[in-house]
């Protein structure tokens, strides 16, 4: 493997680093996988779950273009849930609980049919550049491993997680490393700032791990998944005898008490977030137990979910009271929560705190402005949630692809989803405008089209460009194919059938009527598939929703397809305020739709840079 040559290398074997080794692979290119350790790709190294609100939307966009997060879920999933029920379809969001081994060793597999994916064991310690381009840009050429490998490239994907100048902290003892029983990735830090790039710190954290049978789950209230399981994969949604493979097992939930937090105030001080021992910022929307306590102060109770970590293990995830402090100060709680008295501690809950790189410095297509054929994807660019992470790699890995097929132009990495196409556009707009202080989660109270951008309606909207792309396979397409054409026989029945003095159509759009009542009175619908079916009801109830949201789509759409030179001189921009300029050459947003994301842009700074790139483009000596 020395000195050996890749289209692409990817740094890293996560959620972001399995999609995007996939997607390069299936776009025909040969890839280097370089991870640590080979056994752990793919691993869930926090929560045994996929999915959930809005991350759920996520994974079906990622299944759309043909990605492989949902087929793995689908295979290794050991509770499926659809959260939010009691709301409209629109913020559904689809959640299964995973066997975590199982679900590794799945990712493992069907990266393994892959024959052009090559996986390297090693710590990548550099990444090579080269001058390219009159103006003293940089290109990667290769990435050099710890001992001493180089492997030429023309990309590399540097999906590095939580392993970045890696601490782990319980209490005030601190251990190197991202993961428990794993090292740190150090020099690939110190080969980031001296490529130029400014990095941050951010923390996340893990919850104690208990021996399932030391738990009274007497003390718990059940919470069982659905009796008809519905799948990620839209390969599985099509088959109408789809079932889990593995054993359905519940979930408990249970809460903290005012003991319990109590003992958490009192040791507060020993808390690394609170002792100053901890530099980076964490979750405001997953905080550790101890942040509930303090921010929540009037709460006499925090909800707490025991989550089985496998079929054939003894570990149960305690979800919800994610935390740092001292393994003594953890068992006096555990000891304070009815049903946890007498649980026995398999591993204690830790905070793990590393560097991310700020991603005003990357592009929309996961670029980095800096280094043409660098590419970040995941926590490094400070996100959190495998789904997020998903996401990121399969864009970076298309953009990879693309780049390479056009020559190596940056101009072939223009694989940009709008914020109207899917929550991944949404993601990925947020951190290039809007770059977090705490790690990014997804909500679908981010996307401003959610109407739109709902589950059901994934395929719709992104296999076409799946296909395109040659990621959705043969089989995938077929279906999808089939699909829209049942929708399309059911929508001229619909037109054309009456029930109750109305069009079918209005009959099924009022909130009260389902497609069930419509079949009775219209049997020949009966021949129409259960998911092609869902997909239509859901879009004739949000017909006239989805249909006003077009206005303020084409609107922005306008302002998306007025593209910025990125070689302007803000400098030059006469009329413009000074936070403006700063902002703008910080930021260097692809369109006047991103420069109108970025905080601190208001309408007037808009309108002096519109019209000074029409005059640019009419006077091009301007």
């Amino acid at each position: 493997m020395r000195d050996k040559a890749f289209d692409i290398i990817v740094v890293g074997g996560g959620h972001a680093g399995a999609e995007a080794a996939w997607t390069g692979a299936r776009m025909g290119l040969q890839v280097a996988l370089i991870t640590l350790d080979a056994a752990k790709v793919g691993a869930m190294s926090c929560n045994p779950a996929i999915g959930g609100l809005a991350k759920g939307q996520m994974v079906r966009e990622v299944d759309a273009l043909g990605g492989l997060m949902g087929r793995a879920i689908d295979a290794t999933g050991i509770q499926f849930r659809m959260l939010n029920r009691s709301k409209g379809p629109a913020v559904w969001g689809p959640r299964a609980q995973g066997d975590k081994y199982k679900y590794a060793a799945e990712v493992q597999r069907l990266l393994s049919t892959q024959p052009n994916i090559s996986t390297v064991e090693g710590e990548a310690v550099d990444v090579e550049t080269e001058p390219s381009g009159s103006r003293g840009e940089l290109r990667v050429i290769a990435v050099r491993l710890a001992d001493g490998r180089r492997l030429a490239c023309a990309c590399a994907i540097l999906t590095t997680g939580t392993f970045l100048r890696a601490l782990m902290h319980t209490g005030l003892a601190k251990t190197t490393g991202g993961r428990v029983g794993e090292a740190a990735a150090n020099s690939m830090s110190d080969c980031l700032k001296r490529l130029g790039f400014e990095l941050g710190r951010l923390k996340t954290g893990t919850p104690p791990r208990l021996h399932v049978d030391s738990i009274d789950f007497s003390k718990f209230t059940v919470q069982p998944g659905d009796d008809q399981p519905l799948p990620f994969a839209h390969i599985n949604e099509s088959d109408p005898a789809w079932k889990p493979p593995l054993r359905q097992v519940p979930c408990f939930l249970g809460h903290t008490t005012p003991a319990a937090h109590d003992i958490i105030r009192a040791n507060l001080h020993l808390a690394p977030m609170y002792s100053g021992q901890i530099e980076g910022t964490g979750p405001r929307y997953c905080p550790s137990i101890e942040d509930k306590v303090v921010r929540f102060a009037d709460k006499s109770g925090h909800q707490l979910f025991l989550e089985p970590e496998g079929l054939d293990t003894n570990e149960i995830y305690v979800n919800g009271i994610s935390t740092s402090l001292p393994a003594e100060v953890q068992r006096g709680v555990l000891d304070n929560i009815p049903g946890l008295e007498k649980a026995e501690v398999l591993r204690w809950g830790y905070a793990v705190e590393y560097d991310m790189v700020w991603p005003h410095q990357i592009e929309s297509t996961l670029q980095t402005k800096r280094i043409t054929g660098l590419f970040l994807a995941g926590q490094i660019n400070g996100t959190s949630g495998y789904e997020e992470a998903a996401a990121q790699g399969q864009v970076a890995g298309i953009n990879a692809a693309r780049m390479i097929a056009s020559g190596g132009q940056r101009a072939g990495a223009d694989f940009i989803l709008g914020r109207d196409e899917a929550y991944t556009g949404v993601l990925i707009d947020d951190l290039v405008t809007r770059p977090p202080t705490e790690p990014y989660r997804m909500f679908t109270s981010r996307a401003e089209h959610r109407l739109y951008l709902r589950n059901d309606n994934a395929d719709a909207r992104l296999t076409n460009r799946g296909r395109a792309l040659g990621l959705v396979d043969d089989k995938q397409w077929a279906i999808h194919q089939a699909t829209l054409t049942a929708i399309a026989s059911a929508t001229d029945l619909l037109a054309t059938g009456r029930v109750e003095g109305v069009s079918a159509t209005e009959w099924l759009r009022r909130p009260d009527n389902v497609w069930a009542g419509l079949v009775s009175h219209m049997p020949a619908l009966s021949s129409v598939s259960a998911h092609a079916a869902i997909k239509l009801e859901v879009a004739i109830k949000y017909e006239g929703y989805v249909r006003r949201q077009g206005d303020e789509i084409e609107r922005m759409n306008r302002l998306e397809s007025k593209l910025i030179p990125p070689t302007l001189d803000y400098a030059a921009v006469p009329g413009l305020r000074n936070e403006a300029r700063q902002k703008l050459t910080t930021f260097t947003p692809r369109s006047l739709g991103q420069a109108s994301r970025i905080s601190g842009i208001t309408p007037a700074d808009l309108t002096v840079l519109a019209i000074w790139m029409r005059r640019a483009e009419s006077s091009p000596a301007v």
